[in-house]
């Protein structure tokens, strides 16, 4: 591997896993664990490429246990994966002539792992791949990798905390840029825009999320021509990739002047808000800070019925493992990092927390939300 550049693998925690599972490599197909193991990230739409099962140009990427990792790929994808991977060995296939699959056959073979227990996520290989895997690969031993992978990509190293970090300063720089811009009578998509705008001049490669009135009550069929009024509240969701990184927070902000009935409200959520984010601690599990979400939204007269209180987040793909919800016992480690998200209609206040042995530290630190920001 290139030594030119940091790599951002957790390697011991993926050599554990691997020898727990008895696998001798893993082939990545899912844009999610691509991306991890390859240290590409492709701008914009294209990442979304990857997780196209039944694409006729299709990317492979298989970490071995021992020896160097090799990429299969097509030649329209070789130039900007040279430039951007740690990885050194490639294997070109010629689209559209070539099934993926069988280049993929031929590569396991050269690395000596035709008769071994390889990895792979069966929800992301398609069944035509299967075929040609089984029939060239007879002795092949194929296993389902991706609750490994999930495992894997949990605990964060030092590289990643220092992406996500800088990605989610980027995001709020784009808040602080593009919220106090926000006037009655400007449309959804308006402020949308101007959100994603920002995120992508400073630096990220893509950028989504939603952002809308709290009169329209449709939250995830926003950034329309639905037109802000005064006071009202502004629901956002954003998510910024910077090197596949994402920053990923939710401001709280009200179009002018919140009223004090707004203030109330909001300073209630905040502070079930922080006193959940608290419970990100080593040794606790997703479904006992979901439980201690609920608790305290009951304890002021609401009942919280959101199917998650929070995630973890990672490369390529936001949400991850460990999620925060009900029945979740995945017990949270040092080192991972939880977006926080605990929230009831439009208030809704959004960080990432580093799991520490001492406690929670705040990730996404640059955006002041003591109380409601106020547009105008």
């Amino acid at each position: 591997m290139k030594k030119s550049r940091e790599i951002l693998i957790n390697l011991d925690r993926l050599n554990q896993k691997l020898d727990e599972h008895g696998m001798a490599a893993v082939v990545a197909r899912a844009g999610v664990n691509y991306t991890y193991l390859s240290g590409v990230s492709y701008p914009g739409t294209l990442a979304r490429h990857l997780d196209l099962t039944d694409s006729p140009r299709g990317t492979f990427l298989v970490w071995p246990r021992h020896g160097e990792p090799r990429i299969v790929l097509n030649a329209f994808a070789e130039g900007l994966t040279r430039r951007d991977s740690w990885i050194e060995v490639f294997d070109v296939y010629e689209a559209y002539r070539e099934p993926p699959a069988e280049r993929l056959a031929n590569v396991i073979c050269d690395m000596g792992l035709a008769d071994a227990v390889v990895g792979f996520e069966r929800n992301f290989v398609s069944a035509a791949d299967w075929e040609i895997l089984r029939a060239r690969l007879p002795k092949l031993r194929m296993v389902d990798s991706a609750a490994v992978m999930d495992d894997v990509r949990a605990v964060k190293t030092p590289g990643e905390i220092a992406l996500l970090k800088r990605a989610a300063d980027i995001l709020d720089d784009a808040y602080a840029a593009a919220l106090p811009t926000v006037r009655p009578g400007m449309r959804e998509r308006d402020v949308h825009a101007r959100i994603v705008a920002e995120c992508l001049i400073r630096g990220c490669e893509f950028v989504h999320g939603i952002l809308n009135s709290q009169r329209n009550t449709i939250a995830y069929a926003g950034e329309s021509d639905f037109a802000f009024a005064d006071q009202d509240a502004v629901r956002n969701d954003y998510v910024a990739y910077l090197s596949g990184y994402p920053g990923h927070q939710s401001r709280c902000a009200v179009i002018g002047r919140p009223t004090a009935e707004q203030q109330r409200q909001y300073r209630v959520i905040r502070d079930i808000y922080r006193a959940s984010a608290d419970q990100c601690r080593a040794g606790n599990t997703g479904d006992a800070i979901y439980a201690y979400v609920a608790d305290r939204f009951s304890a002021a007269g609401m009942r919280y019925t959101t199917m998650l209180a929070g995630h973890s987040v990672g490369c390529w793909w936001h949400q991850q493992e460990p999620v925060i919800a009900r029945g979740n016992r995945r017990r949270l480690e040092p080192g991972m990092v939880i977006a926080m998200e605990p929230h009831i209609n439009h208030w809704h206040i959004q960080d990432m927390f580093i799991v520490r042995k001492d406690g929670p530290e705040l990730l996404s630190s640059k955006f002041n939300t003591d109380e409601i920001f106020s547009c105008g």
